[in-house]
């Protein structure tokens, strides 16, 4: 598929990386030559410098023949107007970064309405609604939803001395009471995707897929149900850091933000009056430990450093705050973070990659049964992906226990009629329903493609 990028920051090229790997035909435009000439150098992608906004450099990139062009640079009005000239000169899909609170909020439909806009994307929203989940559910490493969050799935990061360690899977429901599947395990650089047979350890990462309640029900049981964070700072006054200040304030927590710069402090006094704001270096320790950094339920570092946001994280742990959590958006920081005590790590670009990626696959197979989600799972190294079930699908009707699927796939769910199923071997899939796959070493574009 022919996909036109414009604007390679950070977003761009980590998106440019993503969809080259899934094998599509991209052209990469930026004004910045040094930048053109890096990706060129890296990437096989067609690079041109110019201006995004400009109809002879986007006909010169073959516009006319891009299934999708994606417009990420630093300007919410330049890749809007990108957009609608590209539209208007023959691309099928047009998707724009759109980050300005007063645009994404009723005014957003009527403006992708008339620009025609596929889609329209918010790195800092989508990060303060996964920081949101963790903290309403901090028991667990990472979180995410699917079908409008009938079903979820966890990720948790087992300690040594762990409960679970020694125990095989086919025990883990029978004991615990809880309708839950264990979809997923990392062990150290090992992935598996585990049967009943399997036997959790110490330091493992399992992916636990399951309703809320039931995830809930289950970490209770096992003595592991952290309460619900009501006390939380948060390090840095960036738009994720609003975003999610008014979602934490809506449900009741008590939110003290440090900021540094005086005069964003004061407008974030304007925008979040049921805040505490504290401007100062949040870099120096005496100033959180007077701020209360001992007495938090959780602390969120969200600078635009990612070295200082894990030194600052490490620091509230040895504090005692039960949940840290960082930004980190270079990928080798990430493990590294993980590794030196951080419990949850988010990366914004991350998170739209995923997301964009997962709107490519569906293009590509408009006619089957469409990816509608895609995640990154367990560092990259397994993807949860949800499929919308056509009435054709080749495995209708018959039970699980029958399919002959490929090695390293897993159904973890199935959502039918808002009510969701842990499949076992008898349940079956049906037109309507929506499927959750885990899937190791695959790259799934249609829900035939986990048959062998």
């Amino acid at each position: 598929m022919k996909i036109l990028i414009v604007g390679c920051g950070k977003i761009g090229s980590t998106l440019l990386a993503s969809l080259t790997n899934e094998g599509h035909d991209i052209v990469a435009i930026d004004m910045d030559p040094a930048v053109i000439t890096e990706l060129t150098n890296i990437h096989d992608v067609m690079g041109i410098c110019g201006n995004g906004v400009d109809s002879d450099i986007l006909i010169e990139a073959g516009v006319k023949d891009a299934e999708l062009f994606i417009a990420v640079t630093g300007s919410d009005e330049f890749n809007m107007l990108s957009c609608f000239i590209a539209k208007k000169l023959g691309a099928s899909h047009t998707i724009a970064r759109i980050r300005t609170p007063e645009y994404n909020d009723d005014s957003l439909t009527f403006m992708k309405e008339q620009l025609e806009l596929s889609l329209s994307i918010n790195p800092e929203f989508l990060a303060a609604q996964v920081l949101f989940n963790v903290l309403k559910s901090p028991s667990a490493v990472k979180i995410e939803t699917f079908s409008g969050r009938h079903l979820e799935m966890v990720e948790l990061r087992l300690k040594p001395d762990s409960i679970f360690d020694g125990v095989k899977l086919s025990e883990l429901r029978e004991k615990y009471k809880a309708k839950v599947l264990i979809c997923c395990v990392k062990r150290g650089d090992d992935m598996f995707i585990p049967d009943g047979n399997f036997i959790l350890r110490g330091n493992d990462t399992i992916g636990i897929t399951a309703t809320h309640a039931e995830i809930q029900k289950f970490f209770k049981a096992a003595g592991m149900l952290k309460k619900q964070a009501r006390n939380v700072m948060l390090l840095g006054g960036s738009r994720t850091a609003v975003y999610l200040s008014e979602m934490l304030l809506s449900i009741g927590c008590n939110v003290k933000i440090i900021e540094k710069d005086l005069t964003k402090a004061k407008v974030l006094c304007e925008t979040l009056p049921g805040a505490v704001i504290i401007n100062g270096d949040g870099a120096q320790q005496e100033l959180l430990v007077e701020e209360g950094i001992k007495d938090l339920d959780a602390f969120v570092s969200l600078t635009g450093a990612d070295e200082e946001n894990i030194l600052i994280s490490i620091f509230a742990s040895s504090q005692g705050v039960p949940k840290t959590i960082s930004k980190v958006n270079r990928e080798e920081l990430v493990t590294m973070a993980e590794k030196l005590g951080v419990d949850t790590v988010v990366s914004p670009k991350k998170m739209i990659s995923d997301q964009l990626v997962s709107y490519a696959r569906a293009l590509q197979n408009s006619l089957g049964s469409n990816v509608e989600t895609l995640y990154k799972l367990m560092d990259g190294d397994a993807e949860a992906l949800e499929f919308n079930v056509v009435a054709d699908a080749r495995i209708n009707g018959i039970p699980l226990k029958d399919l002959k699927l490929k090695s390293n796939i897993l159904i973890a769910g199935i959502i039918r009629d808002s009510k969701t199923v842990i499949p076992g071997g008898n349940d079956v899939i049906l037109a309507g329903d929506r499927v959750v796959v885990i899937a190791a070493g695959q790259k799934l574009s249609d829900l035939s493609d986990i048959l062998k």
